[in-house]
């Protein structure tokens, strides 16, 4: 059960704060500068900000007439690193399928690249779901898991080539499970199964990467592993989004972090928003935050 959040929390940048009904944003103009060369002045054009993926607007979205997301805004970069945080039943796996056009926006506005979430080129978006929500009863083995992520780039009636193959092998290799290919997906643990969903997804090849719950059962090498290759994948530009409730591991590895509960309670990098006042608020209760130093320090 999610705590009560009162709907009247404010919060200066440079976070960004979600209020219900309140999408004001104040820009300042962007100005060229003056950079003295050889006694002349010359206009140095303004750095070109990076192109937005997702744009959400005063999003709501829940199920059987009860809004989970409440008017969420914000806007997500190419090459962005962003973890969600927030409590259990807080909508950030609501939040992951609607941007991934799983679940329908009752109101606002949402775009992903662009265009509508439900109409967005799929092989652009990967999604990994929580291991919870997965059928694990269907027999197929590690490795054709891992190969379905390439289908989306086949079309119809084409079978996976000698390519295709060798892609899906290095996502088993990347993850560290190439070793369980010929095993069934439904015989290995839960910190197996995720990395499986992974390498599916990074097999893919997307310009997005969604992941809800990546790190869930997984032990503390696992855990090192999946990161440094998803870093690795957004310093090639792949954009990434991953709900956790793990504190220390966002404070860790991303570069911006989201608090929501039911809204967008505060958005920016970790050393801004990861703060006891917007814990305590995200969470409805006292949050011990450890130091962003200690943290760093188990990155090593």
């Amino acid at each position: 059960m999610s705590e009560p959040v009162a709907h009247n929390h404010t919060h200066v940048a440079p976070s960004r704060v979600g209020q219900p009904g309140d999408h004001s944003h104040t820009v300042a103009p962007a100005l060229p500068h003056l950079h003295a060369h050889d006694g002349h002045a010359r206009i140095q054009p303004s750095p070109v900000a990076a192109p937005t993926v997702i744009m959400f607007e005063g999003v709501c979205a829940g199920y059987f007439g009860r809004d989970v997301l409440d008017s969420v805004s914000f806007t997500i970069e190419r090459g962005d690193f962003v973890g969600i945080v927030g409590p259990n039943g807080s909508g950030k796996t609501t939040l992951l399928k609607t941007i991934a056009g799983l679940h329908p926006v009752q109101c606002g506005a949402a775009t992903v690249f662009g265009a509508s979430p439900d109409r967005v080129d799929r092989r652009r978006v990967g999604y990994v779901p929580q291991i919870e929500s997965v059928n694990w009863a269907f027999p197929v083995t590690v490795f054709d898991v891992v190969l379905m992520g390439r289908y989306g780039r086949l079309g119809l009636f084409r079978r996976p080539a000698a390519g295709d193959r060798d892609a899906a092998m290095r996502a088993l290799e990347d993850v560290g499970m190439a070793d369980r290919a010929q095993s069934q997906i439904g015989a290995l643990s839960g910190g197996q199964q995720q990395r499986a969903f992974v390498a599916r997804a990074l097999v893919q090849e997307p310009d997005l990467m969604l992941l809800d719950e990546p790190i869930a059962g997984v032990d503390a090498a696992s855990q090192h592993a999946i990161f440094t290759l998803l870093e690795e994948r957004n310093q090639r530009g792949m954009t990434i989004v991953a709900t956790t409730h793990d504190l220390s591991c966002v404070a860790t590895w991303f570069a911006k972090v989201m608090c929501l509960n039911h809204r967008v309670i505060a958005f920016g990098p970790p050393r801004e928003v990861l703060t006891s006042d917007i814990l305590s608020t995200t969470y409805g209760s006292h949050v011990l935050v450890i130091p962003q130093e200690s943290a760093a320090g188990n990155r090593a």
